[in-house]
């Protein structure tokens, strides 16, 4: 892994502060579900396997008791890093010339940090390499609720998320959520009647998608995980095809057990690269420590392509 030089951008004579990045989308997952707290090591979360029942007792009569059945899932912490180095040069110029390098950088960790989170419980994919996770944990894509969008339902993007949500519901789960794809967004947005008029004008060009039919809805490019021809870079090592993801997103329990803020780094080898004073080299590192359980797969159905890579 190369470090930032300064020969990576230019240092003009004038400049206005600041430093313009292409936007990346964050993490759906805590945009729909929220988060609770979590002490650090494997936590136990524990769920109803067999609901209790009512009785309508009639006077007199006696009253029988009812078996609850319990079971339990483990949210496993997992730890989430970002490291990068960069010359020391690089530091002096954004000194200098007030760049805001190196703010920017430690602005974009957190960004990724909340996507690897996404990454994490939708794929189960480590972000840096797109490998599966160790240990093989639970995700949502390992739900039986998928609907393929073919020729005949690309035009119909709406019905397309009716037929998900009807799956969830045969279930026996209450859809409360959706992520969408910004591809996909972008087709909801731009859905017409047969005059011409738009189906939903309020969703725009489905770029800030906060609602769609009673549904709360997020945007992220983290739903599909792109591989490397999409902005963001390249996640899954192959690509899943995922356009959406619908459901009861309380399902999904997360929490941040420990958060580690951006530090900077001065001695020692970090990253396995060398040491950082023997290459006149910075490092700034921030970390997070997610644990998270999915309840039921069965509480998702997932919008995707039918055709896929492989």
């Amino acid at each position: 892994m190369a470090s930032l030089a300064t020969s990576s951008f230019s240092l003009p004579k004038h400049l206005a502060s600041g430093i313009w990045s292409k936007a990346t989308t964050g993490s759906t997952v805590a945009a729909l579900s929220g988060s609770e707290p979590m002490l650090f090591g494997e936590t136990q979360l524990m769920t109803f396997t067999t609901q209790p029942k009512a009785q309508f007792v009639a006077e007199g009569a006696t009253k029988s008791g009812t078996d609850p059945a319990f079971g339990t899932k483990t949210a496993t912490p997992r730890k989430a890093q970002v490291t990068m180095r960069f010359n020391e040069e690089v530091q002096w110029a954004d000194e200098d010339y007030q760049l805001g390098v190196l703010s920017a950088l430690a602005d974009s960790t957190s960004n990724a940090l909340a996507r690897a989170l996404d990454l994490g419980i939708y794929h189960a994919i480590n972000p840096l390499t797109g490998v599966a996770l160790s240990g093989s944990p639970a995700k949502v894509l390992d739900t039986g609720n998928n609907v393929e969008l073919t020729t005949s339902t690309v035009g119909t993007p709406d019905l397309v998320v009716e037929t998900a949500a009807g799956l969830v519901i045969a279930d026996g789960y209450t859809p409360n959520g959706i992520a969408l794809d910004p591809s996909y967004a972008w087709s909801l947005a731009t859905a017409r009647y047969s005059d011409g008029r738009k189906k939903y004008p309020d969703l725009g060009l489905g770029v800030n998608v906060t609602n769609f039919e009673g549904l709360r809805a997020s945007v992220s490019s983290t739903v599909s995980a792109p591989e490397a021809a999409i902005v963001g870079g390249a996640y899954a090592s192959s690509n899943p095809n995922v356009k959406a993801v619908l459901g009861d997103f309380t399902q999904i329990r997360w929490g941040v057990q420990r958060r580690i803020g951006v530090e900077k780094i001065l001695y020692g080898d970090p990253d396995g690269q060398g040491d950082l004073k023997a290459k006149n080299q910075i490092a700034l590192r921030a970390e997070v420590v997610y644990g998270w359980a999915i309840m039921d797969t069965d509480a998702f159905a997932v919008v995707k392509d039918a055709v896929t890579n492989v």
